[in-house]
């Protein structure tokens, strides 16, 4: 078993400061990549026009990516189903 994927079944802490970590709402995200990796520009409209600005972007690998939008894609069908079962989701 590689140590990446012993990684994935241990416990991790995470620390948050919420005063100083916003959560930067987005309605917009465009992605580039290329054979090294991918990024995120995560964008945000700027009121009722057509400019958006980009609040935060995020580099990862293409390895992470894959990772990234399988975890996504749980996560979301989790939180459908849960709410069809009328179920509480807790992360």
């Amino acid at each position: 078993m590689a140590a990446e994927e012993k990684n994935v079944n241990q416990a991790v802490n995470v620390n948050l400061d919420a005063g100083k970590t916003p959560v930067l709402f987005t309605d917009n995200v465009f992605i580039s990549s290329n054979e090294d990796g991918v990024v995120l520009d995560v964008g945000q409209r700027v009121g009722n026009t057509n400019q958006v600005t980009v609040v935060a972007r995020i580099g990862m690998s293409r390895s992470h990516a894959k990772k990234l939008a399988d975890a996504l894609s749980k996560n979301l069908m989790t939180v459908a189903a849960a709410t069809q079962t009328g179920k509480k989701v807790v992360n």
